[in-house]
């Protein structure tokens, strides 16, 4: 039970980050502060959810939390 709590509240603050992020990154991009590389489907946009999943695996991977393949 203590894994399973830990991973909810990492899994909740990974995506109340997200949200963060991209309400800042439009409004960041309405007031013409931010490069086009921000714009969805910029390379930003897909080099930051591949670092994601790679921290994600790794932090997984770590703690014995992958998915046991039968």
């Amino acid at each position: 039970m203590p894994n399973f709590v830990a991973v909810l509240i990492s899994v909740l603050a990974f995506t109340l980050g997200v949200v963060v992020l991209n309400a800042l990154t439009r409004l960041a991009m309405a007031a013409g502060m931010a490069p086009a590389d921000l714009a969805e489907n910029g390379f930003l946009q897909y080099g930051g959810a591949l670092l994601a999943a790679h921290a994600i695996r790794r932090l997984t991977a770590r703690r014995g939390l992958t998915r046991s393949k039968s």
